[in-house]
């Protein structure tokens, strides 16, 4: 029964929780099984006459089937010994095309000379049997076949689009082959198409004559084009002229704003990437296992995974991740089971989004003359100064290249950082930013903005290894660091986000690179979510997604009392996990699932499982603005306690001031990203260091998981509205949102009981807010010479006030600190009096 278990177990870790469960043991114990069956059934057999042929066949029998186990188990431990590695999945496609390229040597040597032997010469024949005239030109397109297979990664996820449109192209050639070839009746029966020519033009050239069946076909062989390229037919004009641009040379890289960028050049360079240069063993083991792009399994606990792609001629660098600060392995590791459970989805019919929906983005290039020019602009500025230095080598990124300079003997660092203004003068470019040293390395980072900038595509980066080796359904895409590396983060172990940065930086790009992340893993039983849009526009697209938990919030002041209904939450999951022993609310649901726990006697209550909440805040100044202390007060809640509870935000706000993003909030959100700022200042506030004001906007961005001691640097991955759109709808096909009206109802009754202990002083309160707000002086003596007040009515005023956080407690004599300023008053008077409730 041990064994047993484990078995059972198995498939879990590996992340296919589609399979069944105990699949691997079964397969391995149904032989017993069947030998157990057929012996039974072989017993009536038994009783029959014992002839000498019988004998001798049960013996022949036998004595085959023992040669046969031992042969095979022979070969099986020869073949796959207990400690080997299996066959690597780029060497199985070298064999393929190897394979392909020798059966084109064999048919170009006997079809186009004499000299092959009966075996080549039968196989010719079988082949112009079947395809005709045809395979005079087979070699050629065999040779080209073995030369994709081996220069290209695979495409797993494009086999059956592949297959459907060669099959449909193949067809389309051998019957109009047939019809409008040579009459070969003499000779072959099948014509000059060969069999299958004859099998298709035959029947419709019988229906609709000779003409009409050569433009039937022509269409298929079109569709098929079409399906192999995956171009849709609007699409076709737009296809032909990027390729014409790029057979020409022309520069379609430099764009005037970030919309322009990303919305064009997917479109017209819709290939698979390419991979120049020279790369390492592991290198060529990671541009194998990228090209997948569909599965999902977990390679760490750390938040933040990446798998880098192959870098420049120069030595490789690799990244070391985020937690351990190592480098990924040559031979990934087994998949285990993550950190956090995966939430089971309850029985029904939803099914998530394919990632193929999202487009590719611009093949990553290795090198190009830009980096040619840039090296010797820097290598000029060292030796104009003198200095015992050198570019070693670099590393290009999407956006960025970081050029590595080696120092001589004592040669001190602050003798290059002295040179920023001078190498930025040499490069041509204001934005370089310097790392001294890079980290893990004994170098000086110089990195420079390319002048042709590639797009990276949240679909590469959700088809990348980084995305397979993590099933958790709130790992999200953010894009490609400085070594071309994917980048993605695990929310669930950040566990709170803070995105900030100016006005067009990419922040709103990458909200939507998360959230639609999120619906292409997550189904509504897993995760959901509170969308909070002051602004009205930006998270419109996903109004009426099954995973929301309330429509869309554009009020702020709804949004402070759907953040107060989250702190409620919060603290009922703590009490169900209190009062069922469990620490986490992934073992919460994960003993309700197995029936370990169940409601109190008595209790009308039913356990279920919890789904992950996220709640994003598009802009959290204006919340700030209408309600600071209540929206401070329930994200510092949240953020202090609600890990555990399967809780998490993601706060985003383009004036990231330290009246917006306070002390209190930075405390509690240990994960930033920060795009481009207009100032040090509001880098210092979002990073607590400077970097964020050296970045060149577009999606540039500093990223700091929990953990990290330097920022990563980021070019953020984009997705289209139109790619946004198809997701969205996908997954409203799928289900309707359940909103929970206790949201709002709830928050709007204990508002209208607070309100109640003002009674009939409402006016002289609001005088009172005026002048302790107005003068910045919390007296009780002052409201009693103002407002022409007694002691004990002006001693109320100020308790009032004290209740809605407008002063601060009472401490003897001395005036209170007024906890409002200003500009405040507006908005707290609003909220006094009802508004927006």
């Amino acid at each position: 029964m041990p064994a047993r278990a484990t078995s059972n177990r198995a498939p879990a870790r590996g992340g296919a929780s589609s399979r069944p469960r105990s699949g691997g043991s079964t397969a391995k114990k149904r032989p017993p099984a069947k030998r157990g069956g057929s012996t039974a059934a072989r017993r009536p057999a038994a009783k029959k006459k014992n002839t000498l042929s019988g004998s001798l066949m049960r013996g022949a029998v036998g004595a085959w089937s023992l040669l046969a186990r031992g042969a095979g188990g022979l070969a099986r431990s020869v073949a796959r010994p207990p400690e080997a590695e299996p066959l690597a999945p780029e060497h199985r496609r070298d064999g393929v095309g190897l394979f392909v390229l020798g059966l084109a040597i064999v048919l170009g040597a006997a079809t186009w000379t004499g000299g092959i032997g009966p075996v080549g010469a039968g196989m010719a024949d079988g082949v112009r049997w079947t395809i005709g005239v045809l395979t005079a030109v087979l070699p050629v397109v065999l040779l080209l076949v073995a030369l994709r297979l081996l220069r290209h990664p695979p495409q797993p996820e494009a086999r059956g689009r592949l297959t459907i449109g060669w099959i449909c192209v193949l067809a389309a050639v051998v019957g109009i082959t047939h019809v409008t070839g040579p009459d070969l009746s003499d000779t072959d029966r099948s014509g000059a198409g060969g069999l299958l020519g004859w099998a298709v033009g035959t029947p419709l050239v019988a229906g609709v004559g000779d003409v009409v069946t050569v433009l039937l076909l022509v269409l298929l062989a079109f569709f098929g084009l079409l399906v192999v390229t995956a171009t849709p037919v609007h699409q076709v004009p737009e296809r032909l002229r990027g390729w014409v641009d790029e057979k020409l040379g022309r520069d379609t890289d430099e764009y005037d704003d970030y919309d322009e960028l990303y919305d064009d050049e997917p479109e017209e360079e819709p290939a698979p990437r390419a991979r120049r240069g020279r790369k390492t063993a592991a290198a060529a083991v990671q541009d194998t296992l990228d090209t997948g792009r569909i599965d999902v399994g977990a390679l760490d606990e750390a938040p933040l995974a990446v798998v880098h792609e192959p870098p420049p001629p120069a030595e490789p660098v690799r990244r070391p991740a985020v937690v351990d600060r190592t480098a990924p392995p040559e031979d990934l590791p087994p998949i285990e089971e993550p950190e956090q459970l995966r939430i089971q989805p309850v029985e029904g019919t939803y099914t998530l989004p394919s990632v193929s929906v999202l487009r590719p983005g611009t093949p990553p290039r290795a090198k190009s003359k830009a980096n040619d020019v840039a090296i010797e602009a820097i290598t000029g500025v060292l030796e104009q100064f003198n200095i015992d230095a050198a570019v070693t080598s670099y590393t290009r990124g999407p956006t960025v290249t970081r050029y590595e300079i080696e120092l001589g003997n004592a040669v001190k660092v602050e003798k290059i950082t002295a040179l920023t203004k001078n190498l930025a003068y040499a490069v041509a470019n204001d934005n370089i930013r310097i790392l001294a040293p890079i980290p893990g390395k004994s170098a000086v980072g110089v990195e420079v903005p390319n002048t042709d900038r590639e797009t990276v595509s949240l679909g590469d980066v959700m088809r990348s290894q980084v995305a397979k080796q993590d099933p958790h359904p709130m790992l999200v895409g953010l894009g490609k660091d400085i070594e071309g590396g994917f980048v993605c983060a695990n929310l669930a172990k950040m566990p709170h986000l803070l995105v900030a940065g100016a006005t067009g930086a990419g922040k709103s790009s990458c909200i939507n690179s998360l959230l639609t992340s999120l619906l292409l893993r997550a189904t509504p039983d897993q995760l959901r979510m509170i969308l909070v849009d002051p602004k009205m526009v930006e998270l419109t697209p996903y109004d009426g997604i099954p995973h929301l938990i309330t429509p869309i919030i554009t009020d702020p002041k709804k949004a402070a009392t759907a953040l107060a209904w989250l702190v409620e939450e919060m603290e009922q999951r703590y009490q169900d996990m209190r009062a069922t022993g469990v620490r986490h609310i992934d073992d919460f649901n994960k003993k309700v699932e197995r029936g370990e726990i169940t409601a109190p006697p008595g209790s009308e209550r039913v356990y279920q499982p919890y789904p992950y909440i996220l709640t994003i805040v598009d802009e959290l100044a204006d919340l700030m603005m209408v309600a600071p202390r209540d929206v401070e007060e329930s994200i510092v809640r949240i953020t202090q306690k609600a890990r555990a509870a399967g809780i998490h935000l993601v706060l985003a706000t383009q004036r990231p001031s330290v009246d917006v993003v306070t002390g209190l909030i930075k405390a509690n959100v240990p994960s930033r990203l920060a795009f481009s700022t207009s100032s040090l200042t509001d880098s210092r506030v979002i990073l607590d260091q400077p970097g964020a004001e050296k970045l060149i906007g577009m999606g540039d961005a500093l990223f700091l998981p929990i953990g990290a001691g330097k920022p990563m640097r980021v070019q953020g991955a984009y997705v289209s509205d139109a790619e946004i759109e198809a997701v969205v709808e996908f997954t409203k096909r799928q289900a309707e949102p359940e909103y929970r009206e206790e949201v709002f109802t709830a928050a709007a009754g204990e508002k209208k009981e607070i309100d109640e202990d003002v009674g009939g002083d409402m006016e002289l309160l609001v005088q009172a807010i005026e002048l302790v707000v107005t003068s910045q002086f919390g007296s009780t003596s002052m409201l009693q010479r103002k407002l022409r007040v007694g002691f004990a009515k002006a001693g109320r005023l100020m308790d009032l006030m004290e209740s809605r956080g407008i002063v601060g407690p009472s401490e003897g004599s001395k005036a209170r600190d007024v906890l409002i300023k200003p500009d405040e008053l507006e908005s707290t008077l609003f909220v006094l009096r009802g508004g927006g409730g």
